[in-house]
């Protein structure tokens, strides 16, 4: 330190000079920020996968929803007006690829027209990604729209923007806040003018530093960074780093009013708190590298603010040694006598009550706690749309389609299959088909939507039930023809024996043919009878096809013999032959009608045999009940739901599963959960089990992010406690005290989030906290509460002498107000979180501000030292006070 101090001119320059460097070198923070993807999920996660197989297949286009409200009913001019309208939306900006005209087809009118007809939803391809989303819905949004009609423009992409400008305008409230606020305090505390001002140049010049820094390393690097980066730079840096400046200044004060020289004030400062700060800032360290091991890029970003501690240690280390030795004692100017050494009464206290009676200060601080812990349900929200407030034009429209349609249409879940193979076969429809069947009787799930079923609604055509029924009724309906021929054939053969007697009464002619002819007859309809008996005992086709072979054939010869017959009698050239003559063709038109009717009732008995026999061949179709005929696959709607779902190449399709819940709420990660469990056990020993199946949209999005989350926090809380653990462990020389200081810090963390839990969701009715509030708020109160844990114990240290008691209570007479300020002004730093308008921020704030508070002024002061007191001295419980 003295080395220091003796090249404190150059040092200060130096650290000046590399301070506007760097500024002007560096790029802007912000802008990184802003263009920073923090939210992407890691890309094992499979919303991640399916988003890239969408990619891949050159399906992954960003879609914007247009939604237009109506001032009454749709009518033929507003429909015109809207088809009119949405030529001007396909021309509003270059990323526009697509826009669904919700009056190409009926089935398409029905899923984007409202029941009542007073919503129209324009879905909107846009060629890009969420950039290029963003700037298609600032262009249509500038277009002018209709009469009679108000439009939202909203999607994921412009949701996910607004939340970050909202964020960025939350920053710039929140270090106004910060600077003002610290300075009042610092008023306060210090009594003086110049002091203020000392702690606020030094954590500016951090900022400014540690800002350059962590540009430059993202830049050239890619180190995470996200809109939350610079926020907790801010809080915490400004935060603990006035903290720090008062503790220095605090003991530097002390040193001098102990009649040190200047010098040697700062060097014994140095060598005492400077040590309590160098642990406090590794502690602090090695909570916010931890970060460094979480998954997430919006979590890992938050370890810039690791960065930051280490520019702030150097800044203290350097810059404070260079004003406290020019400004000396002026530091403090006006004040004669500072308060911030003194004893506090406060502390002085608790520090009794908690040493003399420990048992008794338990009790209270469980009094304090324990209502906060009982009623803490871990809600969680994932509803990004509550961070910018149900004002935003974005979120209106969300309101407007739940309203209309429900969010599960809006936002449905996106199964995506990906095959080597060609997706659109017979096996492999069958098995998509089976899947959507079995998902659709889900209690979770509102609808299915596919290639085989691009409405919604399920075709009949493709089950065997429904087909065999149809080959039922084809089958009667062959059984029915079969008794028109018999009635037709039974009035030839009465005709030809009418016509015979006839005959042979005139004396013309030979009848010979005709006799036979009508004897023919006679015995094809008794085979064609007995064919009808059989089908109707056994729907025995292929023998029938056969059967009616020999009958048609049989029909043949006797038109022959009817016409032969017919000739003989014209060859006579007597009148009445000529009148039985004609008779006799009329008869023989009679037998063709039956024997086209028989053609026609072979035809479709060869049809029924024909669909029989693959039915019986496709293996497929056991266990499934599906059974995909020829036709099928050639019908012209069912080839526009394979324009609509399946790749181009035919390797792959996406299925659309709404959901009965809220896409953002808990409730529709459960159903995402339920979902995957069904499709993994409907697709084993299916086409569709060697095949990759990955799920996005919303809700697969946020089944992701709670795994993730959920994940990263659990194993963010181990590797944090363990390093605190181990850097306490280093400090107090001791394992049992590290474990009681975490124990505390716990408690004040849950208690904390119980209480803002209470405040959110009880009173202000959010269904939850956010979701990255558990992780951040642990991060930020654990690490920096740690802090005040070391200023005690390191003071309790240099006690130690005294014993346990008088050591504790001397202690925390010592640094009660060190800490009650530390924790104040830590606090107002993540309070100027709430004003923000950032949901996250405001309750990441609130849970930091009410945990540091207690921490600082409950349990810290009450517990801990209790604790410690009961551990270090079982047997000696006195209840004796302190003369």
């Amino acid at each position: 330190m003295r080395t220091i101090l003796r090249f404190r001119w150059v040092i200060a320059a130096a650290l000046a000079a590399l301070t506007a460097l760097l500024f002007f070198l560096s790029p802007d923070l912000s802008r990184l920020s802003e263009q920073e993807d923090s939210f992407q999920l890691p890309n094992e996660m499979t919303s991640q996968q399916a988003d890239q197989i969408l990619e891949k297949a050159g399906e992954g286009a960003e879609s914007i929803s247009l939604v237009l409200e109506l001032d009454g009913s749709l009518t033929e001019e507003k429909e015109q007006n809207i088809t009119e309208y949405m030529e001007d939306v396909r021309s509003a900006d270059e990323n526009i690829e697509e826009v669904t005209s919700p009056f190409e087809r009926e089935e398409i009118r029905n899923q984007l027209v409202s029941s009542e007809e007073n919503v129209v939803l324009v879905p909107v391809s846009v060629d890009g990604g969420q950039e290029a989303a963003v700037q298609a819905g600032e262009a249509v949004q500038s277009l002018s729209v209709p009469d009679g009609m108000t439009q939202y423009v909203t999607g994921d992409a412009i949701i996910s923007d607004a939340v970050d400008e909202t964020t960025q305008e939350g920053l710039e409230r929140t270090e106004g806040i910060t600077v003002v606020l610290i300075f009042a305090l610092l008023l306060i505390v210090f009594r003086a003018v110049v002091t203020p001002f000392i702690p606020l140049i030094a954590v500016g010049v951090t900022y400014l530093l540690s800002q350059s820094v962590i540009a430059l390393l993202a830049e050239s690097f890619g180190f995470p960074l996200s809109t939350y980066t610079q926020v907790f730079l801010v809080a915490v840096l400004f935060g603990i780093g006035t903290d720090y400046c008062i503790l220095l200044l605090s003991r530097y004060k002390e040193e001098l009013s102990d009649g040190h020289e200047v010098k040697d004030a700062i060097v014994n400062t140095y060598r005492s708190a400077g040590k309590t700060l160098l642990y406090s800032g590794v502690a602090v360290l090695v909570g916010f590298s931890a970060i460094g091991f979480a998954d997430f890029a919006i979590f890992q970003s938050a370890v810039g603010v690791a960065v930051g501690i280490i520019v702030l240690l150097l800044v203290l280390y350097t810059l404070m040694p260079f004003f406290m030795a020019v400004l000396k004692d002026k530091l403090f100017w006006p004040s004669k006598k500072g308060a911030a050494h003194q004893d506090n009464k406060l502390w002085k206290a608790m520090g009794r009550l908690s040493v003399f009676r420990p048992i008794l200060s338990i009790l209270i601080v469980a009094v304090v706690t324990v209502p906060f812990l009982l009623t803490y349900d871990n809600n969680i929200s994932y509803n990004n749309t509550d961070e910018i407030g149900s004002g935003a034009q974005s979120v209106e429209g969300l309101n407007v389609i739940e309203s209309a349609f429900g969010m599960g249409d809006a936002l449905p879940l996106e199964i995506v299959i990906d095959s080597d193979d060609d997706m659109i076969t017979k096996e492999k429809l069958a098995a998509v088909e089976s899947l959507a069947r079995t998902l659709n009787r889900s209690d979770a799930v509102d609808e299915v939507r596919g290639v085989t079923r691009p409405t919604g609604s399920v075709l009949d055509s493709m089950y065997v039930d429904n087909q065999l029924q149809d080959v039922s009724t084809g089958i009667s309906d062959a059984r029915d023809g079969l008794t028109e021929v018999q009635n037709g054939l039974s009035d030839v053969q009465s005709g030809l024996q009418n016509m015979n007697s006839r005959i042979q009464e005139s004396g013309s002619g030979s009848t010979g043919s005709l006799n036979q002819a009508a004897s023919s007859i006679e015995t094809i309809n008794s085979r064609v009878a007995g064919i009808s008996s059989q089908l109707q005992q056994t729907g025995n086709t292929q023998e029938a096809i056969q059967q009616l072979s020999g009958v048609q054939q049989g029909l043949t010869e006797v038109q022959n013999g009817m016409q032969q017959g017919t000739q003989q009698l014209s060859n006579e050239q007597q009148a009445r032959a000529n009148d039985l003559a004609s008779s006799l063709d009329q008869l023989t038109s009679g037998v063709q009608d039956a024997i086209n009717g028989l053609q026609d009732i072979n035809s479709g008995l060869e049809s029924a045999e024909t669909y029989t026999r693959e039915a019986s061949d496709a293996s497929y179709v056991r266990g499934s009940g599906v059974f995909v005929p020829d036709d099928l696959l050639e019908n012209e709607d069912f080839q526009e739901g394979v324009d609509q779902y399946a790749f181009e190449d035919r390797t792959g399709m996406t299925m659309e599963v709404s959901l009965k819940q809220d896409p953002y709420s808990v409730e529709a990660i459960e159903a995402v959960e339920n979902v995957k469990e069904l499709v993994s056990m409907e697709t084993a020993g299916t086409p569709l089990e060697q095949d990759t199946i990955t799920y996005s949209g919303v809700p697969g999005t946020n089944a992701d992010l709670e795994n993730i989350s959920s994940e990263d926090f659990t194993n963010t809380i181990i590797i944090i406690l363990i390093g605190l653990f181990l850097i306490l462990a280093v400090l107090l020389r001791s394992i049992v005290q590290p474990a009681f200081i975490l124990g505390g810090l716990l408690l004040a963390y849950y208690t904390a989030m119980g209480a803002a839990e209470m405040i959110f969701v009880q009173v202000l009715d959010y269904p939850g906290m956010m979701w990255p509030v558990p992780f951040f708020g642990f991060v930020m109160l654990v690490a920096l509460g740690v802090d005040y844990s070391i200023f005690l114990f390191d003071r309790y240290r240099e006690e130690a002498e005294l014993g346990v008691r008088e050591g504790l209570l001397k202690a925390m007479k010592k640094m009660g107000t060190v800490i009650i300020t530390a924790a104040i002004i830590l606090s107002g730093t993540f309070g100027a979180m709430i004003p923000s308008g950032v949901l996250t921020l405001m309750q990441v704030g609130t849970v930091v501000v009410t945990g540091l508070l207690l921490f600082g002024l409950v349990i810290l002061p009450l517990f801990i030292p209790a604790v410690v007191r009961l551990h270090d001295s079982p047997g000696s419980l006195s209840k004796q006070e302190d003369k």
